[in-house]
């Protein structure tokens, strides 16, 4: 029989290392939605011309798309990002804006897979369309500063720039494709053959030849326009209020062609420097339009999973939580009254386990010390037919015996009112 294993660039996420992804996602959602962001989850795969709008010259669309023809001949793609999946999303149903959605899920990208890389990755996002006050992007940022706070980060530094508007950028990309063109002898092969392609992206090369080049090049600063330097200094200005701190970067570009103005990015200082981006994001206001949508600014970050997980591994902070229930039920009858009593306090709230296979008394004792039960419930012959069972601290060994009626009520005194799962009539 064949031995099947995880596609290169997938793995399987598996206990307890995916309750941290599902706390990583479900803290995300209640920053988020303090702030009044409703969740979206678009498609996996889009015809694959929606993605294309993101930047032809982009090597996410170049290279690393899973972009195939389906069985009704439809070129379709597997999603690399999902902001132009949330674009297109609002221009296909054109809800009242401003628009404020956030995000979670895996996306796709065939590269070389590394630490913190794969290609299938999660990411989470918020995205809000329709609005173009400069407080929207200070809303923005700071929602992911937040998030980061709340892992127990502390060494994140926000880097932040501005693309100006589309004709600003298109007269900066053209100064410094002169630039880099007059200076490709002391270029790296890989760096000449992007700025064919796209010299926005040589900016981002870490080879030590092209930041030698790069630390001459034009910025895009003297080739703002009032309107998106002034918008520029009110995000400046709003962080400040805020108290987040920030490093402005002329250089940082993103590696999406749809970013206009506001541009940013978030990195890890207990991350080594070529792989310590762990999130970013900046405006896209033209991308709405390209997708078929009316004229509509938009601004939206992403931040990856995997990177800032390891950025939490780094500093020693949000761990995978300990695997454990509440309650371990043992039973030396039949096992058919682990049954019954196990699903009532499942019902009542609390978390409880046993075993199966009809075990021994020792053997179940062993699961039950090994599943961090703060309780056991053990069900004898003797205790049963008087309708009792045996209440062990796991803890301190202490024991004693109780009503199997008042079991619920034992548990909400000892380990505090829960929830029911199932409400009475």
């Amino acid at each position: 029989m064949p031995s099947f294993q995880t596609s290169p660039g997938t793995r399987d996420i598996m206990p307890p290392d995916a309750a941290r992804w599902r706390s990583f996602n479900a803290i995300f959602a209640d920053t988020v939605e303090a702030a009044g962001y409703g969740c979206i989850i678009p498609p996996i795969f889009e015809d694959a011309a929606v993605f294309h709008r993101i930047g032809e010259a982009t090597d996410v669309v170049a290279k690393e798309m899973y972009d195939f023809d389906d069985k009704g001949g439809r070129h379709v793609s597997l999603r690399p990002e999902q902001t132009a999946s949330v674009c297109r999303a609002f221009a296909q149903h054109r809800p009242t804006t401003p628009w404020k959605v956030w995000y979670t899920g895996p996306n796709f990208r065939y590269e070389k897979a590394q630490a913190g890389r794969y290609r299938q990755f999660d990411q989470v996002g918020i995205e809000a369309l329709g609005v173009n006050d400069s407080d929207l992007d200070v809303e923005v940022i700071s929602l992911a500063w937040k998030f980061y706070q709340r892992l127990g980060l502390s060494g994140v530094q926000l880097v932040i720039n501005s693309l100006g508007d589309e004709g600003d950028r298109a007269k900066y990309v053209d100064a410094l494709r002169q630039y880099l063109q007059s200076n490709q002898d002391a270029l790296t092969p890989e760096a000449r053959q992007t700025l064919d392609r796209n010299p926005l992206r040589v900016l981002d090369s870490k080879r030590h030849a092209d930041i030698e080049v790069i630390a001459g090049a034009p910025t895009i600063k003297s080739f703002l326009s009032i309107e998106a330097n002034n918008h520029f200094e009110k995000v400046l200005n709003g962080l400040r209020m805020l108290e987040i701190p920030f490093h402005q970067n002329e250089y940082l570009v993103r590696g999406l062609d749809y970013y206009r103005r506001t541009t940013f990015e978030f990195v890890s200082t207990a991350l080594e420097s070529a792989q310590n981006a762990i999130g970013g994001g900046g405006r896209y206001d033209g991308l709405v339009q390209t997708l078929g949508g009316p004229d509509t600014p938009g601004i939206g970050f992403a931040l990856g999973l995997d990177r800032t997980l390891l950025a939490c591994d780094a500093e020693g902070v949000f761990g995978a939580p300990k695997s454990s229930v509440d309650v371990f039920v043992v039973d030396v009858i039949d096992g058919r009254q682990a049954l019954v009593v196990t699903n009532r306090i499942q019902d009542a709230g609390y978390s409880a386990d046993r075993a199966f296979d009809a075990r021994s008394m020792k053997a179940q004792m062993k699961s039950a010390d090994r599943s961090g039960a703060r309780f056991a419930v053990i069900i004898t012959s003797e205790e049963f037919e008087s309708n009792n069972c045996i209440i062990r601290d796991m803890a301190s060994a202490q024991q004693q015996t109780i009503a199997i009626k008042d079991l619920v009520d034992f548990l909400a005194r000892n380990l505090g009112a829960k929830i029911p799962r199932r409400l009475t009539p």
